[in-house]
């Protein structure tokens, strides 16, 4: 059976009933008890996946779950129980083993009534001698900036395998903050209003954004390897506090960080563990990474650093060399990175052909152009001047105008692509969090060590919404004309990024919509890049 008739087979089975479920509608839907959320599947293996759903009853309830070679289950080949808890928010996960290797598989649950759960499909992963593998890649779907049109698009394909979602999966903000009310999409309201601080708050905020269809729809259809970047947690998160957490108000930070996990894993078709890696064969090993609140020191703080200085080029040297460039500051943390650096030796060591980190951030190091001062006008809002002003004057001491990347932890990032270089890798690495599109080739010095593919958004803004008086086309070319590791970038259009990988090369397609402010799939257009085996290079194809 291809896949191609699998995804067919779905959609005239009619098991969704989505079609018609609205954000609107979140009261009656958040009232209602049963099958609420449709399901999902994630943590491939070659024999197993993780199935979630949830199921809202008075008490705890016990669900089968059935696992089928076909979508009317007359091939059912594995099962399990397992018990929907009220402690965990009506939730229920569980692993189904023994299944085999790159095969899809059709799931759904029951509940003791009888009622069933939608129809959802699901892969395990290859084994051996691979000849492509598909991921979609995603990042950054604010609800109330627009609608989940990059999933809706990627069902339509027939050519994934996996989705790989690297963060802001939610927003934390409150209504009328980001976005603000002008910009709000008719019919994209979040709940609760407020900003999510409590476990009822986070919880409910997931519940607001999984009404969506599309993005209910894109959980049916693919297994999805998941992680956290900040929003999830609070605005520029790390191991100690957040950009957008106030103890004064919100409580202490450990309190706030370990419901924001928990909630996390209630929600989402993941493990207990913060970062893991998947075999795809022999083609690929994925690494999936944890940026945030395992070792992460707090990002570089350039504005405070200037303040009340007089002489600000002197400040500037101070900050690179003494806080910037400082050894001892840690993106994943030490334990992290000795489990990486272990397992990209086993990876090429066993002649895997690709190395794969799934992580949350940017990688490569981009540096703002000084005629980017022509963008804002007096009439820009005063916390874009200032953003501005800061990136500018980072750019001045070759700092990157985002300190809270891996741009502003080079020594971390420089060990990072020395444990590649030195077990011979074939680096690529995946990220989201900026909103725009970015595929960079990654080295030391004149060494290539690998590329990089940053997804553009599903929803949330980028740079057209904070410079809407300059062209994008101008500041794509500004911008990847002053960053030699730049091969391509786009400044304004939203979508995701699909990545094959194939023996001889990797391809990166950028995927750009036409409009996330009504419901629709056209696209806009789609930029192909790929390097070759060996050559750590991108090209525009």
């Amino acid at each position: 059976m291809t896949l191609r008739l699998d995804r067919r087979q779905l959609i005239h089975a009619a098991m969704f009933g989505l079609g018609a479920l609205s954000l609107p509608a979140m009261a009656s839907v958040l009232s209602a008890r049963g099958f609420t959320h449709g399901v999902t599947s994630g943590e491939p293996d070659s024999d197993s996946v993780l199935l979630w759903t949830r199921f809202v009853a008075e008490g705890d309830v016990r669900l089968k779950a059935e696992i089928a070679r076909d979508v009317g289950f007359t091939r059912i080949v594995n099962g399990g129980e397992v018990v929907a808890e009220v402690q965990r928010d009506h939730t229920a996960r569980l692993t189904i083993r023994g299944l085999e290797p790159g095969r899809w598989y059709f799931y759904r649950f029951i509940a003791p009534d009888g009622s069933m759960s939608v129809t959802g499909r699901t892969r395990t992963l290859p084994v051996g001698e691979v000849s492509k593998f598909g991921i979609g890649l995603f990042s950054c779907s604010n609800l109330g900036f627009g609608w989940f049109n990059a999933y809706a698009h990627a069902c339509e394909r027939s050519d994934l395998d996996v989705i790989v979602h690297v963060g802001d999966y939610i927003y934390e903000y409150p209504l009328g903050s980001y976005p603000d009310l002008k910009s709000l999409i008719p019919g994209r309201h979040i709940e609760p209003e407020h900003e999510i601080v409590s476990l009822a708050d986070y919880r409910l905020r997931y519940a607001s954004y999984r009404l969506d269809p599309d993005l209910q729809r894109i959980h049916q259809f693919y297994p999805m390897i998941a992680q956290w970047d900040d929003h999830e947690l609070t605005n520029d998160a790390w191991m100690e506090g957040a950009e957008n957490h106030q103890p004064a108000t919100e409580g202490d930070w450990p309190t706030r960080r370990a419901v924001a996990e928990r909630v996390y894993r209630e929600w989402m078709p993941v493990s207990d563990s913060r970062w893991r890696d998947y075999q795809i064969g022999s083609l690929a090993t994925l690494f999936k990474l944890e940026t945030r609140i395992s070792g992460r020191n707090a990002p570089p703080d350039l504005e405070s650093a200037l303040k009340g200085r007089e002489d600000i080029a002197k400040a500037l040297v101070e900050f690179r060399e003494g806080v910037v460039n400082s050894s001892s500051r840690t993106m994943l943390g030490a334990e992290q990175e000795e489990w990486l650096r272990r397992g990209l030796r086993r990876s090429t060591a066993a002649k895997t052909r690709w190395q794969v980190l799934a992580q949350q951030v940017l990688m490569g190091e981009i540096i703002m152009p000084q005629d980017a001062a022509k963008w804002v006008s007096t009439e820009s809002p005063e916390f874009i001047r200032r953003r501005l002003r800061v990136g500018l004057a980072a750019s001045r001491a070759g700092l990157p105008y985002n300190l809270d990347s891996w741009g502003g932890f080079p020594a971390a990032r420089a060990h990072l692509l020395k444990d590649a270089a030195d077990a011979n890798a074939d680096l690529v690495v995946l990220a989201g969090d900026t909103h725009n599109a970015w595929a960079q080739n990654l080295s030391i010095g004149q060494q290539k060590v690998g590329v990089e593919f940053a997804t553009q958004s599903v929803a949330s803004p980028g740079f057209e919404y904070n410079l809407p008086g300059v062209d994008p086309l101008d500041i794509a070319r500004a911008v990847t004309a002053h960053n030699p590791g730049l091969a391509y970038m786009d400044a304004s259009r939203r979508g995701y990024t699909s990545i094959l990988l194939t023996p001889e090369s990797v391809t990166g397609q950028f995927h750009f919509l036409k409009t996330v402010r009504e419901r629709g799939t056209a696209l806009d257009g789609t930029q192909t890049l790929r390097a070759a085996r060996g050559a750590r290079k991108l090209d525009l194809i």
